[in-house]
């Protein structure tokens, strides 16, 4: 019970380390640029990654795993990163941050549609919430405004539209993983792809020279650590630890990667952003209480039409 309970806890600490992420990104990339900042993220998270997992074993995984987790893990991370990176100011990148954070919602509703799980009428809602959350969100200090949503898209739309992509593209990743990971665990050959595409495109790219500098350098650190240990915290507590506890808790993320960022980008946000945030957990909560309480209902017939045939025999 102790173990599982350290575990339980080592998971739990993955939250907060990707709910940090947000803030230290957005400063890394403002001091080594949006490029150059997230090559230097996911290189040192790879290193890290490599002496805590260890290096992949390209035999263990199957084909299919390989190149479809690949190419849906490298396409996430580098949406939700660069989404981040070329956000305009701290304010944008919280905003930002939100619609990627659609992700658990999308992930559940792709699982009742392509792998016939079983759901019940609280997925209405569920489905519903974070999409008014988000335009709460979008809406700034006004209340819901489809033109001032508008207006705050077109200012950035390459940030926005990376993190809507990123978080379907996630989805996908989850369901595949399910599918084809058969309890492997690729993270280490995936953050090596990252990093590697993203230097690519850095070398493609026509900014500027990377300066480096004392405090640039500990945030650096500190989103690596954050992503690495992140991922290798979640993975261990997944594992060893209390899976319904996480997975109800990792819900909360979005409130408290705003609460981080917000402190750390030193940006206020309004009681309406925070409401729009909480309209995004509680419905991506209800989502996944829509399937347990199916997966329980069904659990339950089942008991008792085996009982029935018991007593009929």
């Amino acid at each position: 019970m102790a173990n599982k309970n350290k575990a339980t806890l080592i998971g739990l600490i993955a939250i907060l380390l990707w709910s940090s992420l947000v803030g230290t990104i957005k400063i890394v990339s403002e001091n080594f640029g949006a490029i150059a900042g997230t090559a230097l993220i996911y290189s040192i998270a790879t290193i890290l990654l490599f002496f805590i997992i260890g290096a992949p074993k390209l035999r263990d995984f199957s084909r299919r795993y390989l190149i479809w987790g690949s190419l849906l893990f490298v396409s996430y991370e580098l949406c939700f990163s660069l989404s981040i990176s070329f956000s305009h100011n701290g304010q944008q990148a919280i905003e930002v941050s939100m619609l990627n954070y659609l992700w658990p919602t999308l992930t559940i509703i792709s699982t009742i549609l392509f792998n016939n799980q079983k759901t019940n009428l609280l997925i209405i809602p569920g489905g519903i919430l974070p999409l008014i959350g988000i335009s709460w969100v979008l809406s700034g200090e006004q209340e819901i405004n489809i033109w001032l949503m508008i207006e705050n898209v077109k200012d950035n739309p390459l940030s926005y539209s990376l993190a809507l992509i990123g978080a379907f593209i996630w989805s996908a990743y989850c369901i595949v993983t399910i599918k084809c990971a058969k309890g492997k665990n690729g993270v280490t050959l995936f953050f090596f792809l990252t990093a590697l595409v993203l230097w690519i495109k850095y070398c493609l790219s026509d900014e500027n020279t990377i300066i480096f500098s004392y405090s640039a350098i500990i945030f650096l650190l500190l989103a690596a650590i954050s992503i690495g240990f992140g991922y290798a915290s979640w993975n261990y507590g997944v594992l060893h630890g209390n899976v319904t506890i996480l997975a109800g808790a990792s819900y909360f993320i979005p409130i408290i990667s705003a609460a981080l960022s917000a402190f750390l980008l030193h940006t206020s946000l309004s009681l309406l952003f925070w409401q729009g945030t909480g309209m995004v957990c509680i419905g991506a909560i209800l989502c996944w209480l829509s399937t347990r309480n199916s997966i329980k209902f069904v659990q339950k017939t089942k008991v008792i039409n085996k009982q029935n045939n018991s007593s009929s025999k």
